[in-house]
């Protein structure tokens, strides 16, 4: 597995429960600012088999961008479990964003 892919998984899983963190957030802390694809690409292949927490990542402006309807919904409903507000799939990242140390 490459160093950037260890990275992501490691950052993805420090997530804690109630906050989210943005697909170039993900990808600036592990090493490549412009990596955010990237970033959806581990998480669409690797979320499964590394029991990942998907659903806690989103987009730069706080939305959810997954386009598949039953998917959306899933991500919707999980975050708002873990007591995230989301409102017309938008979340407030100065409320809800992860900054790990």
């Amino acid at each position: 597995m490459k160093p950037f892919t260890e990275s992501v998984i490691r950052i993805i899983k420090q997530i804690p429960s109630g906050k989210v963190m943005t697909y170039g957030q993900i990808a600036k802390l592990a090493g490549s600012p412009r990596g955010a694809r990237q970033v959806v690409r581990i998480l669409h292949s690797m979320s499964k088999k590394y029991n990942l927490p998907w659903f806690r990542i989103i987009n730069s402006k706080g939305e959810i961008a997954i386009a598949d309807e039953e998917t959306r919904a899933a991500q919707v409903i999980f975050l708002k479990d873990e007591g995230i507000e989301v409102v017309n799939g938008i979340i407030d990242l100065k409320k809800y964003q992860y900054h790990p140390e």
